[in-house]
Parts: C-alpha cells; structure tokens; sequence
C-alpha cells in the first residue's frame, strides 16, 4: 500500500513540476547550474570508469579465447557489443544514480530540512518547478555524457587488447565493423534518454517529500540509490524487451 501511495505522490510530483512555470531569467540560471553540477562534474570519473572498464572486457575476452580458431578480431566485438549495448548506458547509469542522484536527493532534502523549500511556496513560487524541471532539462544532456562513455569504453579497449599484446589494431577495428547494426546505437539511446529522466526525477522525489532532519537527509540519499538502481535495471529490462527482441 505504502508502494502505491509512492508511485501517486511521484506521478502527482511530476504533474506539478510543469505547471505555473518560474519565469525565465531565472531558470536559464538554474538550468546552467544544473548543467553544470549534473553533467559536466560527473565527466571525470565516467572518463575514468569507462576507459579502464573497456580494457578489462578486451582482456578478459582474450584470456578466454582457448581455441586457435577463434579470431582475434572477437575481441573487438566483444569490447563493442557489451559497451555499447549495456555497459554505457545502463551499469553508468547505476554508477550514476550513486553520484548524481545522490547529490540531488541530499540538496533538496537539505533544503527540506532547512524549511526553504516551504520558503519559496510562501513568496508564491512553484517549488516544484523551481527546483525539479532544472534538473530534468539539465539531464537531457546526458547522453552526451554517455556518448564520451561509449567512445572511450572503446579507446580502453583497445589500448589493453593492443597495447597488451592480445590482438593486433586491424584485428580490433575489423571486430568493431564485424556485424555492427545499427539500431544498436539507436537501441543504446533510447535507454539513455529514458534512464536520464528516471536519474532526475526519483531522487528528486526522494529529496522534496523526506521528513526529518539532517540524518534522514543521509537515508533519503540512501533510499534513493537504491531505488533508483531497481527501477533502471527493471526499465532496462522492459527496453531490452520491447525494442530488440
């Protein structure tokens, strides 16, 4: 019951979020924040994660490659088929959902706690909007993030299956060509937009609706990891369903 009366008061959230709109000066302040503090900080550690993530795939995909008759063009493939297809856009999203979500479910619940959110309804402001469409528009820019994912999964794959000696660079491109279709990348997308407004819309609910003071804020955070972890493996799941199969 607990769960359902969740999901009306998320859908009710999302329903206020885009009405009575603040005006706009003002937003395009609080969308380049946002921008800002969701996207181009969170750059760094998706460079690091993904360039020695994709090194670990070629190497672990040419430890394994026991039979001379497989060719080293497979290692290639295999960086590109579990990057593209899962890693980049759905375990970075998980990844994500610690760092950013995290840090949104932590600042609006602060200002829960801190009574400014009730502040801004006082002086007749949409709290909602004020503070939840930012980060929405602000996360349509995330699969830029996931396209410099993909590309340096890739470059880290390569760098480990050549670099290591497990394969030759012709080899590794010609596994990268091998088979490619691609409604992969539109596949690959499609989940990424749909992740991105899952990242900014649940810890926002998690955050607007705790109750408590600084240590709920720290199990709010909590929460809405996990949360927001299920929902994108589940919606991962459903994706994957619908669109490929």
């Amino acid at each position: 019951m607990n769960y359902l009366r969740a999901v009306g008061e998320y859908f009710l959230m999302l329903k206020g979020v885009f009405v009575k709109f603040t005006k706009s000066s003002v937003m395009r302040e609080l969308i380049l924040k946002e921008i800002n503090d969701l996207i181009i900080d969170s750059l760094g550690i998706v460079a690091f994660i993904s360039f020695f993530v994709g090194g670990v795939v070629s190497i672990q995909t040419a430890l394994n490659m026991d039979n001379p008759l497989i060719p080293e063009s497979l290692i290639g493939f295999a960086a590109r088929q579990s990057i593209i297809l899962e890693f980049a856009p759905t375990f970075m999203s998980i990844i994500m959902a610690g760092k950013v979500g995290s840090y949104i479910t932590s600042s609006i619940g602060t200002m829960r706690v801190t009574e400014q959110i009730d502040a801004l309804e006082v002086m007749g402001i949409n709290s909602l909007n004020y503070l939840i469409f930012p980060k929405i528009i602000a996360m349509l820019f995330y699969p830029f993030v996931i396209t410099i994912s993909m590309f340096l999964g890739i470059l880290g794959g390569y760098a480990a299956g050549v670099y290591g000696g497990f394969t030759s660079g012709d080899a590794f491109i010609s596994g990268l060509q091998d088979s490619f279709i691609p409604f992969q990348l539109v596949y690959a997308y499609i989940k990424t937009f749909v992740f991105a407004l899952l990242l900014a819309t649940i810890p926002s609910y998690q955050g607007y609706y705790m109750k408590g003071g600084a240590l709920e804020v720290g199990k709010a955070s909590t929460t809405s990891f996990v949360w927001t972890s299920v929902v994108i493996i589940i919606a991962n799941y459903i994706l994957t369903q619908l669109l490929l199969s």
